[in-house]
């Protein structure tokens, strides 16, 4: 396997200032999988409860996406619910129920412990550990957090972050795990804290890419209409995880270009709700959108 990635699979109840709706197929490494899946071959490991839709499992495959890693548990699936208000910004969680993921144990196959770009998404960082303690010896790995684990379990995050290659951040995380109040000051001692690279998320504002080879800024596309911010960050990291392993090599110029490719990704996710719009794309979707982003930031 050339992408593995190692997270959440859901279903999600999502009210935005368009529409409202229920039961909506997401997670974080679903997001991640489908995204990553324009550009390379991706498995998946999860768990499901027994309430999940067959028909969802098959839009995996359809994709190209290996579900073989995603565990069916008896009960239900992790389920979330949100609101997002008029400015986007300003999300609200309305319920959280763990469910099966609530003891997930992540069990990799000989075939995905070989993966050599690895993709650890948002989960408790003893589930990331036991992820990363299978994998024989891979060329990239990247996770994501949040604050809920900055919070609750600093330490084995801190330790985790000596393990990766790269960690996705945003503002408010970057600044909660370091102290510092000045963005770049924080992702400069997030760096001190173990990982290569940092990718430090500002949603419709862009992201940035620092690390010792590499110092680079891109804005986010610019959408029409943004219909469900959900999984954005999800599908942002899956296309520079995808675009990453199909090069199969990491350099300063890859990098940027991966940033670009996410960024690409995730404007296309958020002009549906759950993963609709990604899942209507044409092969040339993407680089289309590529080339007029690249055009925009070219002097």
């Amino acid at each position: 396997m050339s992408l593995l990635a190692v997270g959440t699979v859901a279903y999600d109840d999502i009210e935005t200032p368009y529409a409202k709706q229920s039961h909506v197929f997401g997670g974080s490494a679903m997001y991640f999988s489908v995204a990553a899946s324009s550009f390379s071959q991706v498995s998946l490991v999860g768990v499901v409860g027994e309430d999940v839709r067959r028909a969802d499992l098959e839009f995996l495959r359809s994709r190209g996406i290996d579900t073989s890693g995603v565990e069916i548990q008896p009960g239900k699936t992790f389920r979330w619910g949100g609101r997002y208000e008029t400015d986007w910004n300003t999300r609200t969680t309305l319920f959280t129920e763990l469910n099966v993921l609530e003891h997930f144990d992540p069990k990799l196959t000989p075939a995905q412990r070989k993966s050599r770009f690895v993709f650890l998404a948002n989960a408790k960082p003893r589930v990331q550990h036991a992820a990363l303690d299978q994998i024989e010896q891979a060329a990239f790995v990247m996770a994501d957090t949040m604050n809920l684990w900055i919070d609750i379990d600093k330490p084995d995050l801190l330790k985790l972050l000596r393990r990766i290659d790269a960690v996705v951040l945003n503002e408010e995380e970057a600044r909660m795990l370091t102290g510092e109040k000045n963005l770049l000051k924080a992702a400069g001692a997030v760096l001190g804290l173990g990982p290569r690279y940092v990718i430090l998320k500002k949603g419709e504002h862009g992201a940035f890419l620092l690390g010792a080879d590499v110092h680079f800024s891109i804005p986010a596309y610019p959408v029409d209409e943004v219909y469900d911010p959900t999984g954005a960050g999800d599908c942002f990291a899956g296309g520079f995880m995808g675009f990453l392993a199909s090069q199969g090599r990491v350099t300063p110029g890859a990098l940027r270009r991966a940033m670009l490719m996410g960024t690409c990704t995730a404007s296309y996710c958020v002009e549906g709700f759950g993963v609709e719009a990604l899942a209507r794309l044409g092969a040339d979707a993407i680089p289309s959108r590529y080339d007029q982003l690249l055009s925009i930031v070219t002097v």
